[in-house]
């Protein structure tokens, strides 16, 4: 959205300095209701000393930048003055291009005079982004599942080989770094299970504790993280790049629907992809813990086999498995979504990758903690 904001509700007297607070997304796509506000708010502000405030203006294209131009122009051709306040390098440098005027004044942001509210002025910024991403979030799945109906209705629309494909890139090729990774943890998770228990006489517990972290916590969270930066920024990435090179539209001018094609393979990819990675984490902590337990505890593989045994109930299993599904899901909600928001340049493309590793990383720890909450509550 876009919205004018003013200092007070009375304008001053005319040749008083006036500021002018603009905010929101100046963009084709609220064209419309931007050339009404301008067209008012020129006619208001005719003849006024005015300072266009950009400062929380958050998008410009070259629709915007027009219509700010066309304000500007407006107060000036009726005898007023303008200076543009705030703006960012970019939205300067589009706007200076789109005007051609070289009178154009550009000025730096004010300076914040009360840091307190500056920081909550940020904090309820990043509330609201956070929120938008969910909603985001929520929208996107909903026409996720949607596609997922109609593929279950019409299964030949589904892209099977590229299913295949993306299978073989989240899944076996990652397998080497994520059972080398699981195995490390494991063997250092063991080493200091057996440093710390042997002051009480309880070594042979230590092979209790790995068991119960790995399969419960560590194989799962180990495996989804190393996935969200792996497949999820290429993931962003790739779909990111088709977006620069319009390759999207592409794909709807042809009349096809772009989730369907793009989106649904690579999340029941991850899906798959990520559970069977899971339990493949899960054996190798095992291992590592069992390895570190023989050299440097002195347990037996058979002593460390059976208090595995004794510990690994199937409650414990499905605790682990049934995560990696969801975390998936969201790892690919994610990854997709800051794709599909990759704008026309190289610096967009790795703003949103960033976004798309860290807001992934960030979720699949939250998810791990949720599931571990409910999985307490019913005691399981």
């Amino acid at each position: 959205m876009a919205a004018f904001a003013a200092d007070s509700d009375l304008l001053p007297p005319s040749g008083t300095p006036h500021r002018l607070r603009l905010s929101g997304e100046w963009t084709a796509a609220h064209a419309g209701a931007l050339e009404d506000l301008v067209d008012k708010t020129g006619k208001t502000l005719a003849g006024r000393n005015v300072t266009l405030d950009l400062n929380e203006v958050t998008r410009v294209d070259t629709v915007g930048a027009h219509l700010l131009d066309r304000l500007r122009q407006d107060i000036m051709d009726s005898g007023g003055a303008t200076s543009i306040e705030g703006a960012r390098p970019e939205q300067s440098i589009l706007i200076a291009a789109i005007s051609k005027d070289e009178r154009i004044e550009f000025r730096p942001p004010a300076p914040r005079l009360n840091a307190l509210v500056g920081l909550v002025a940020d904090v309820g910024r990043g509330m609201h982004s956070a929120w938008t991403d969910v909603t985001s979030w929520v929208s996107f799945l909903g026409s996720v599942v949607a596609s997922a109906g109609r593929v279950i209705v019409k299964p030949r629309n589904f892209r099977l080989t590229s299913f295949v494909h993306h299978l073989e890139l989240v899944g076996l090729r990652a397998v080497p770094i994520i059972v080398l990774i699981a195995f490390l943890v494991g063997c250092i998770i063991a080493q200091q299970s057996i440093f710390q228990l042997r002051y009480f006489g309880a070594t042979i517990f230590a092979a209790d504790l790995i068991s119960v972290l790995a399969v419960r916590e560590l194989g799962v969270l180990l495996a989804a993280i190393m996935v969200a930066g792996r497949s999820g920024s290429a993931f962003t990435a790739e779909i990111g790049s088709m977006k620069m090179r319009e390759e999207i539209d592409a794909i709807r001018v042809m009349a096809l629907d772009e989730v369907e094609v793009l989106i649904l393979p690579r999340m029941l990819a991850l899906i798959v992809g990520l559970t069977l990675l899971a339990f493949l984490s899960t054996m190798a902590c095992l291992a590592g813990g069992a390895l570190v337990s023989l050299i440097y505890g002195g347990i037996s593989l058979d002593v460390f086999i059976s208090r595995v045994d004794y510990m690994m109930t199937m409650d414990n299993f499905l605790v682990g498995m049934i995560k990696a599904p969801f975390m998936a899901l969201v790892i690919g909600l994610i990854a997709t979504i800051e794709g599909m928001n990759v704008e026309g340049s190289a610096e967009s493309l790795g703003i949103r990758t960033t976004a798309s590793v860290v807001k992934s990383i960030f979720m699949v720890i939250v998810m791990d903690g949720i599931f571990a909450m409910f999985f307490t509550a019913i005691d399981m």
